[in-house]
């Protein structure tokens, strides 16, 4: 499988700095720090004007997909991204296909001024890398999509064994417009409650014994968590969008 498309199992747990603070006490006798370690995330999805693919995230078909391109602070370089996810009994396998260009590609593609294929020839690493583009390209525009909401977060990554990801996501911050990769102080910040930080959890198999263990006498259980599907049924609230 190219190292351009990742398929695995993704977790998403609600917690407290009280419970991080207890799993991480555990994941550091188990786990690394990442190679990069801590990051400031920047995603910005796309959507139509009626945010067609985010309401069909939340309604949670069988397949459900979205565009996102990702950027990381202080990295001249965006992952244009097509994560497909498919919802069954036991497990919700993810996959993600993504391309990358320079910032300045960018906003070529995001202006319409060149296509995802042509930008993607300058920065070409396999050539899988095109046929991404293409993909991206065609999504983009079947579905007439644009940038809508940027999510912007800090997170901290663990790696261990067989694949084993933990990220912990705090501050979760988002914008409707002036979709630059950059922290701006007109940010809106998300969560207002003390179950604040998002623990993702990322396998290509069954969880370790030893996480497991550690969620349970913690009492950290698994939620549906959606970062711009949450967003989005907020500014639907505040009638935003």
């Amino acid at each position: 499988m190219s190292d351009k498309v990742f398929d695995r199992i993704e977790k998403k747990y609600l917690i407290t700095d009280a419970q991080r603070k207890a799993m991480l006490d555990v994941i550091s006798r188990n786990m690394h720090e990442d190679n990069y370690f801590r990051s400031k995330v920047f995603n910005i999805y796309f959507d139509n004007e009626n945010y067609d693919l985010i309401v069909q995230s939340i309604d949670r078909p069988l397949f459900k997909e979205k565009l996102r391109a990702r950027s990381y602070g202080g990295y001249d370089r965006v992952f244009l991204e097509i994560k497909t996810k498919l919802l069954g009994k036991d497990a919700n396998p993810g996959f993600k296909r993504r391309v990358m260009i320079t910032k300045k590609d960018f906003e070529e593609f995001i202006n319409g001024t060149k296509n995802l294929v042509t930008l993607a020839k300058k920065t070409i690493e396999k050539e899988d890398d095109l046929q991404i583009a293409s993909e991206v390209d065609y999504l983009a525009k079947r579905f007439d999509l644009k940038p809508r909401i940027m999510v912007i977060y800090g997170r901290e990554s663990y790696k261990g064994e067989d694949n084993l990801r933990v990220t912990f996501d705090t501050d979760l911050k988002y914008r409707l417009k002036d979709f630059q990769f950059k922290a701006k102080k007109s940010d809106k910040i998300y969560f207002k409650d003390k179950c604040n930080i998002i623990m993702e959890i990322k396998a290509h198999g069954a969880l370790p014994l030893w996480l497991v263990k550690a969620m349970s006498k913690n009492k950290v259980y698994p939620q549906q968590f959606s970062k711009v599907g949450r967003i989005y049924e907020k500014l639907k609230k505040e009638e935003n969008v």
